[in-house]
């Protein structure tokens, strides 16, 4: 029993009201991506793997293409479409590699950074409102699982 006096469900049956949990809450944080300006030639949002890419090359400052696409587990003949998409909208840019003068390096530009930041702050107040709505011990629950499911994550 748990400190409330209901049952504790088991590994398997939290595992999938976790998966489905997380699931909705990831799906629920993806509507919240920009919408496309209108008109003809006017630029989307980018799709989560472009995002991806983007938020891998701010938060390790710089990569290789090869080391991008290992870190993001694509193909590297896809990495390269990803690239050329994102330097192509001014997010990425290249420079000489310091060492390998065969290779370059990539890293998100200071439009990139500012995009990952916009989208960050517009999920972060939804999520902060949602947090609000709860009673305070949700929330302290909510905190001490934070680490857990990050552990999680990382495995």
């Amino acid at each position: 029993m748990s400190p409330t006096g209901e049952p504790v469900p088991s590994a398997h049956g939290l595992a999938e009201d976790l998966r489905i949990s997380i699931a909705r809450l990831s799906r629920r944080l993806r509507t919240l991506r920009p919408v496309p300006a209108a008109g003809a030639g006017a630029p989307g949002p980018l799709s989560l793997t472009q995002f991806a890419a983007l938020a891998a090359l701010e938060r390790h400052r710089s990569m290789t293409p090869r080391e991008l696409a290992d870190h993001e587990k694509v193909q590297p003949p896809s990495m390269t479409r990803v690239i050329a998409f994102l330097e192509g909208r001014g997010l990425v840019e290249r420079s000489p590699h310091p060492t390998d003068g065969r290779q370059v390096m990539l890293s998100a530009t200071a439009a990139g950074r500012d995009l990952l930041a916009e989208e960050r702050r517009r999920k972060e107040a939804w999520l902060s409102q949602r947090l609000g709505e709860l009673t305070p011990d949700e929330r302290a629950i909510l905190r001490e699982a934070a680490p857990i499911l990050d552990k999680l994550s990382q495995a």
